[in-house]
């Protein structure tokens, strides 16, 4: 019988012991995510510098085989000449994946105009006499690149790209100050 006591006693102690090993582990894994915590805080703060663009009249506007723009919005000076260069870093022909920059009038119906912008493939896509047009640049592959100038009032406008499909991923926003 005293066997039997001192042998349970000593599971009890190599319990308890590893009750309270397990505690520090379990102590080290609750460290860890407050460190993984404080990166996306990090990341959230160059976000937040990156989306708020400098303002600046010299533009570029990159491209890419992924059917994106690597810049979705700028701040322009409003009243002052803005040269925009769109340049297509990818490798795809135009006629596979052809990009444009379309900047539009304030309040235009963005699908109803890529509707229109579909059909137009013998002017590159930009509708004939379209009057929801401030500026566009020919449609360009990969490898190529084109600049626009315009003059932009104080507001806030739409850009997109027209080739069929792109509308929905491929579009941003300038603000003119």
């Amino acid at each position: 019988m005293k066997k039997s006591i001192q042998l349970l006693g000593v599971l009890f102690l190599s319990a308890a012991l590893v009750a309270c090993g397990g505690e520090k582990k379990d102590s080290t894994e609750e460290t860890a995510p407050a460190t993984e915590e404080a990166a996306p805080a990090t990341e959230d703060a160059s976000a937040d510098a990156a989306a708020t663009p400098e303002t600046s009249n010299t533009l570029l506007l990159e491209s890419t085989d992924d059917m994106k723009f690597l810049q979705t919005e700028f701040k322009v000076k409003a009243g002052e000449e803005v040269t925009l260069t769109l340049k297509h870093t990818g490798k795809q022909p135009k006629e596979v994946m052809g990009h444009n920059f379309v900047l539009l009038k304030p309040g235009v119906d963005i699908p109803a105009f890529a509707e229109k912008a579909m059909k137009a493939k013998d002017t590159d896509y930009i509708p004939d006499g379209d009057a929801d047009i401030i500026a566009h640049t020919k449609t360009i592959g990969g490898g190529e690149e084109d600049t626009v100038k315009f003059t932009l009032e104080p507001g806030t406008y739409e850009f997109l790209c027209s080739f069929p499909g792109h509308y929905s991923m491929m579009k941003g926003k300038i603000v003119a100050e």
